[in-house]
């Protein structure tokens, strides 16, 4: 199963990555100790080992590699504030996104993640659509559930975030299924 490779909402467009999109990607999130404070990776020190990065998530579109990843830039532009990625595991699709301290609060984020979740549930196969955070990250909570998912618990110790420390962290798991 293959998502769509672009797709727009009222405020973003989601487009498949390029290498040349690094010093954006850079500048927006992925250099930003904040704005990835919760995810699985630590903020990029240097651009390289991002283009690198970027190429794997382009050869995954190629190799219909069941990892698909997005860039997201506002309407009308091209220069990447954010990103998605849809992961198929079955008869599931599980999300992880990521959006540039510049643009948080504005409710960007919901828009592209519930076109995915609309998208895949819209799929003969797939049945569950999910996404999970950090229980101290109550934005994504937020996020999860404008996109139309529901809070189904607590994952413990579920999810390191090497920026926090070694241990695995508790997560809120959300999930909109049919």
């Amino acid at each position: 199963m293959r998502p769509p490779e672009k797709f727009s909402t009222p405020r973003l467009m989601a487009r498949k990555p390029r290498v040349s999109d690094a010093p954006a990607v850079f500048a927006a999130y992925a250099g930003d100790p904040v704005a990835t404070r919760f995810l699985s990776w630590k903020a990029y020190a240097e651009i390289a080992p991002l283009e690198e990065f970027l190429q794997a998530r382009i050869n995954d579109w190629e190799q219909e590699d069941h990892r698909y990843g997005y860039l997201l830039c506002l309407a009308g532009t091209d220069t990447p504030i954010g990103s998605i990625g849809i992961y198929f595991a079955g008869d599931k699709t599980l999300f992880g996104y990521v959006l540039g301290r510049a643009y948080w609060g504005r409710g960007l984020m919901a828009e592209p993640l519930r076109y995915l979740v609309d998208w895949s549930l819209a799929q003969p196969g797939i049945f569950r659509a999910w996404a999970f955070c950090d229980v101290e990250n109550p934005a994504s909570v937020r996020v999860m559930e404008k996109a139309g998912m529901t809070r189904e618990g607590v994952l413990r110790r579920w999810h390191i975030c090497p920026t926090i420390g070694p241990e695995p962290r508790d997560c809120i798991v959300c999930a909109r299924v049919k």
